[in-house]
């Protein structure tokens, strides 16, 4: 082998390790946003499961609202003035109840949608880590090839040197 084909080899593997290191840098800038995404997924999830804890204490008192109005309703027959004022508000406290059942459901909707964003997400990122992984290895192997491409450069050197 000329000192031309090794400086030509070398030249080669130098461009080589150079793109192995920027596709491992790009990979890695990869992963850190897809980790700060599934952060931020993870944080809009505790978002959610608080709203939803919040909509269901809400629901549980709308709901011991709408007993307590039944009860005084039951109550309130012999009063026709009472009664309906009560069945007003029975009405309203159902309708409140409705209404937090519905944004109940749309809370668990999300938040179920959001669970499997986050697992994409999470799958993604294991994908980037494999990938990563192997652009390591890649880089690592290549790194292996240059040093013996190096000292096979300075023995060829030491040979010329002494002849």
């Amino acid at each position: 082998m000329s000192l031309d084909g090794i400086k030509q080899k070398m030249n080669s593997l130098r461009l080589e390790q150079e793109q192995t290191e920027a596709q491992c840098q790009e990979l890695k800038a990869k992963v850190k946003h897809l980790e700060q995404e599934n952060l931020a997924k993870e944080q809009e999830i505790t978002s959610l499961s608080h709203k939803n804890q919040l909509l269901e204490s809400e629901v549980e008192k709308l709901e011991a609202g709408v007993k307590q109005a039944k009860e005084e309703a039951a109550l309130g027959t012999q009063h026709g003035t009472q009664n309906e004022s009560l069945q007003r508000r029975l009405q309203l406290l159902e309708e409140e109840a409705e209404e937090s059942d519905k944004q109940l459901r749309e809370t668990n909707e999300k938040l179920r949608q959001t669970d499997v964003k986050a697992g994409h997400y999470e799958r993604k990122v294991q994908a980037l880590e494999a990938s990563q992984n192997q652009w390591e290895e890649k880089y690592e192997d290549m790194a292996k090839k240059y040093a013996q491409v190096r000292k096979e450069l300075e023995e060829f050197q030491l040979e010329i040197g002494n002849i």
